[in-house]
């Protein structure tokens, strides 16, 4: 890890914007990690991601075990090389499995035990193993193995679960040896504001170089993930990033930095790109409604996207209508490259201490997915990965 891992350069209110240097080049935020949970961004290869405007992707530790077998990456060069990737990479630690994996898996205060999704032999994780993998893979920031709770679970256990999250995040950062690598732990705490300043004050007194705020946008209320988010995100150093984690919709991003977040990752943008749902500032969009079939412009014609300076939204509907890859394609392409533009005006607007105007304009414009749709549409995308 560089000497200097984040500078903190512009503030807007509690919106920042800063760098983080890594040994794979600097990575200006407020950032977005596009999710490539199995060494890939779903349909794109790396060079299109780059020239999106991303420098740093998330890799998923638990995927990357299963397949190939971190054995085969770390000996393939790891995983810079194995992906032909040359930007940042952080890889996430598996802990969100021991959430989303539920019924595969047990949890004790030694490690957690999964069955694995795709053939269901039996694994076991500590946070030590953890550590030693996402050093052999070779990421840039890596994470802590953590306990993600259920949001709607007692207190009495999130509390255990926040008992154990810390000795496991003090367990890590024992076995952490590489200097190149930045170790980052993970704040829980459910819906519980004094056990998120638990989270943070304990954590703090660790001095990681970062923090991740996990265990949010699962199921609760929109308006209590982002109470807790500025609860969290206010208590967190000044001097170090703080990464919102699995949160990736253009607005939760906008609300995100406005309340103090750097980093922010979630599959949220490809995946729905591959069921026909396309971003605008007006917001979300079918392209398979009948309103595309004959439209002659450009899905936006203000975006730089290769599918919008190529094509009109009536071919994008004709793609997706007629089940044809480069539909898939194409959608990723624009959904990513919106991201990538809604992420360098957010930063510009920091710069220009600008910030509360261009979120004002923004939410007032950006029209949103009703909650219990999107809540929903998580559920189906989670029991459809985890097999279920």
């Amino acid at each position: 890890m560089p000497s200097e891992h984040f500078r903190l350069l512009n503030t807007s209110g509690n919106a920042r914007a800063g760098e983080i240097y890594t040994s794979h080049g600097t990575v200006p935020t407020p950032a977005f990690m596009p999710v490539g949970s199995q060494a890939t961004v779903k349909t794109l290869t790396p060079d299109e991601v780059k020239q999106l405007g991303f420098g740093m992707v998330l890799a998923n530790t638990y995927h990357l075990y299963l397949r190939p077998g971190i054995d085969i990456v770390e000996k393939l060069g790891g995983l810079h090389a194995f992906m032909a990737w040359d930007g940042a990479i952080l890889t996430d630690s598996g802990g969100y499995q021991v959430f989303s994996l539920a019924p595969l898996r047990r949890i004790d205060d030694e490690g957690v035990t999964f069955r694995s999704h795709i053939d269901g032999s039996e694994h076991f994780l500590t946070p030590e193993l953890a550590v030693r993998y996402q050093e052999s893979l070779g990421a840039d920031i890596i994470m802590v193995l953590d306990e993600c709770p259920a949001y709607d679970d007692s207190r009495e256990k999130i509390r255990a679960s926040l008992t154990r999250t810390h000795r496991w995040a003090r367990r890590c950062q024992q076995a952490h040896k590489l200097e190149d690598q930045a170790l980052y732990a993970i704040v829980q705490g459910g819906i519980y504001p004094e056990l998120r300043h638990e989270s943070v004050e304990h954590l703090v007194s660790l001095d990681f170089p970062g923090y991740g705020i996990g265990g949010l946008s699962i199921g609760e209320p929109k308006e209590v993930t982002l109470s807790l988010v500025e609860e969290t995100a206010s208590r967190l150093p000044e001097n170090k990033p703080r990464y919102l984690m699995g949160v990736g919709s253009p607005e939760d991003i906008v609300n995100g930095v406005a309340r103090g977040v750097d980093i922010f990752d979630s599959a949220l943008p490809t995946r729905v790109a591959r069921n026909g749902a396309l971003f605008t500032w007006r917001g979300r969009c079918n392209i398979r409604n009948a309103s595309f079939n004959q439209t002659e412009t450009p899905l936006d014609p203000d975006c730089d996207c290769y599918a919008c300076r190529n094509f009109s939204a009536a071919y994008l509907s004709h793609l997706f209508r007629s089940n044809e890859l480069l539909g898939l394609r194409l959608a990723t392409l624009h959904n990513l490259r919106f991201i990538s533009n809604l992420m360098q005006k957010i930063r510009s607007s920091i710069v220009d201490d600008t910030f509360d105007a261009f979120q004002r304009e923004f939410l007032a414009s950006y029209s949103t997915t009703d909650e219990q749709t999107r809540f929903e549409q998580k559920q189906r995308w989670l029991r459809g990965r985890n097999g279920g």
